[in-house]
């Protein structure tokens, strides 16, 4: 993960854990294709509302997030425990059948996403599923508060997902948010399916 962006959620994980927006209305379909009770890693949970939910319909949760003090803050309000851990530290083999990971993997520079993907595609067991949201756009680079975006276009982005591992498209779509800076951005939401082997 890019480093200022990093100590920016470190600087500011309570005053982004009080914007932090209510879970997202895909989370209940991505957890309707899941097994009952299955298990799931959530990457870059930040304020804990998708994991609260997660926990509240019985899954077994293992959350996380790559700043130490967003995930004590976390912590604090599911509690349960949420490990801070870094993207590029993942390194679980078929361990999980569901990853979700909203509104985080934008922030890996590009030439390292490929990589992050591929380690996502190993820690699913096979047939499991992954949700992740990028603001899309062209060129990389930071926002008003200097955080880092990838922001991808569409195709570079099936094509870096394509090189991490199989995979089967199950949806893609978009939304109009404004982010923390108040900025407008298109995400673009994708839930894919690994091939079994």
């Amino acid at each position: 993960m890019d480093e200022e962006t990093l100590q920016f959620y470190r600087r500011n994980a309570e005053a982004y854990a009080g914007w932090a927006k209510a879970p997202s209305t895909r989370l209940t379909g991505f957890l309707g294709l899941l097994p009952r009770g299955g298990a799931i890693l959530e990457l870059g949970c930040g304020a804990g509302n998708h994991g609260a939910v997660m926990l509240a319909e019985g899954f077994a949760l293992r959350a996380t997030d790559g700043s130490p003090e967003m995930a004590a803050v976390a912590a604090r309000r599911l509690r349960h425990p949420v490990e801070a851990m870094r993207f590029d530290e993942l390194d679980e083999r078929e361990a999980y059948d569901g990853v979700w990971a909203s509104a985080c993997l934008l922030h890996v520079p590009r030439d390292e996403l490929a990589g992050i993907l591929g380690r996502i595609h190993r820690a699913l067991r096979p047939s499991g599923l992954f949700y992740a949201s990028y603001k899309i756009g062209h060129d990389a680079g930071r926002d008003s508060i200097g955080r880092y975006y990838n922001y991808p276009p569409p195709e570079w982005l099936d094509a870096t997902y394509a090189s991490s591992g199989p995979w089967t498209r199950l949806s893609a779509d978009t939304s109009e948010i404004k982010s923390f800076d108040e900025a407008p951005a298109t995400m673009l939401h994708i839930v894919v399916r690994k091939c079994a082997a």
